[in-house]
């Protein structure tokens, strides 16, 4: 299931009474109200108002439901904080029963929520801005493919380009005279046949990317790397991408990747 499929579901998700707990919690270690684990701190007194709120109610059904689904919560996240990104959103129920939990890498407001229903308001933002989009990073020797939603990598696969020639080994120099799209004599010849090998991978590549595009309902899509190639890429693909960005980050570590084409 897609995340944006998910989100409709939450949409959906409705209670006769108050028993969805709702959280947003920001544990960016990069941010300065964020040090030495204050996400703990935000966490307990968050959830605590909560409970506090619901025994002045004295709705002891209410109070039941809601310290367990507290306890779940808390156990959740504890048992990752060695694993967590910039934030975690998490959606429970016990009944009807609901459990949705989200380590997310995009900025995350923290707030807790005890509703008839998901507060997804937030996540619908989040995921507006960081869609559900395929990254492709493409080079002479490999492609990269980054599955990608709210900031985090899904899914990456590589495919190499095999040439076809047994002679490319012995050809030092034929990477950058086809990237030039220069040279002479014999080179001239083997640039054609590598341009040609390159452009049959590429058109291969294209319909795995079209097939994954719908397959895990990419609303976006990327193509990445030096100009010919980049755009010698986006031919292939029936639908125009959302954008070609000039740069070689086949080597980059993918988490950058993310911040090149989302936040620049």
């Amino acid at each position: 299931m897609s995340l944006s499929e998910e989100l409709q579901k939450l949409k959906e998700f409705k209670c006769d009474s108050r028993c969805v707990l709702s959280v947003y919690l920001n544990t960016n270690p990069a941010d300065p109200e964020q040090q030495n684990g204050a996400w703990k701190i935000h966490l307990k007194n968050g959830l605590k108002r909560i409970y506090e709120y619901l025994e002045a109610s004295q709705d002891e059904k209410e109070i039941k439901a809601y310290k367990k689904l507290k306890e779940k919560v808390t156990k959740e996240i504890e048992n990752n904080q060695n694993d967590l990104n910039k934030g975690v959103v998490i959606f429970a129920s016990l009944d009807p029963e609901l459990w949705s939990v989200h380590y997310v890498q995009v900025q995350v407001k923290t707030s807790f929520h005890w509703e008839d229903h998901p507060v997804v308001e937030e996540m619908e933002y989040m995921l507006k801005a960081y869609p559900e989009a395929g990254i492709i990073l493409t080079s002479f020797g490999d492609v990269r493919i980054l599955d990608t939603a709210m900031g985090f990598v899904n899914d990456e696969k590589t495919y190499e380009f095999d040439s076809g020639l047994e002679v490319w080994k012995e050809q030092q120099s034929v990477r950058s005279s086809l990237q030039r799209g220069s040279g002479g004599g014999q080179s001239d010849g083997l640039d054609d046949r590598l341009r040609e090998n390159l452009e049959r991978f590429y058109k291969e590549l294209g319909v795995t990317v079209e097939k994954m595009r719908k397959e895990r309902d990419w609303k976006e899509l990327y193509v990445v790397g030096e100009a010919e190639l980049a755009n010698s890429f986006a031919k292939t693909l029936r639908t125009k991408p959302n954008n070609c960005i000039y740069k070689n980050l086949n080597n980059v570590e993918s988490k950058k990747v993310l911040h090149q084409v989302f936040e620049k």
